[in-house]
């Protein structure tokens, strides 16, 4: 990959605030709290990600998971961020941007998740707004992708609303518990960003 002025490591460090919510790096603390969601959450996020197993919410395994964040942030190529509520800290979801790519295409993807308590508040929509300001006016990137299920109504909704373009759409784009899946791809610009804050 040629890289070419990617940002210094602080920006892959960062507290983002739209309210309701902030957004930070996961940290070891987090992991009880975490792993209580996301099993809460199951029946819910199994409809668009990969079921797990038990051990994949262990201590062991979250730590895991935490060394492979980090090396994405030590070498600029990954931003995994927690959202909790600006109010009393509560956990709520998960937000990434992975595949980051400088040089001429200054561009990434972007992933989350919200935990069933606290579906369909806005939550999501706002962290997804932090990412995006993060991402075009620190990181200086041009291009941000997104994709979703065809039948995943609530983010296409929150694509739409935060600025997204549908571009298309990708056949068997991702196996989610032994069936690959079609996926909507959405992106958003910073020229398009922009503009819309402009008229906002």
């Amino acid at each position: 990959m040629f890289l070419s002025k990617s940002p210094v490591r602080s920006a892959f460090d960062p507290i983002l605030v739209e309210d309701p919510v902030f957004l930070r790096s996961p940290a070891a603390s987090d992991h009880k709290e975490w792993a209580r969601l996301r099993e809460l959450s199951r029946p819910h996020l199994i409809t668009w990600e990969q079921d797990w197993t038990p051990e994949l919410l262990s201590v062991a395994s979250y730590r895991r998971r935490l060394r492979l964040f980090e090396r994405e942030a030590k070498s600029a190529s990954g931003l995994s961020l927690f959202i909790f509520l600006s109010d009393d800290r509560a956990l709520v979801g998960g937000l990434t941007l992975t595949n980051i790519r400088y040089g001429a295409a200054r561009a990434g993807t972007l992933g989350y998740w919200i935990g069933a308590p606290y579906l369909c508040k806005g939550y999501g929509a706002a962290a997804v707004e932090a990412l995006l300001a993060h991402a075009i006016e620190t990181l200086d990137l041009n291009r941000i992708e997104a994709a979703c299920q065809t039948g995943n109504v609530a983010s296409q909704r929150l694509l739409t609303a935060a600025g997204f373009s549908r571009e298309g759409s990708a056949r068997d784009y991702l196996k989610i518990n032994a069936e690959w899946c079609d996926h909507d791809l959405y992106a958003i610009t910073a020229r398009s960003y922009r503009e819309r804050k402009a008229s906002a």
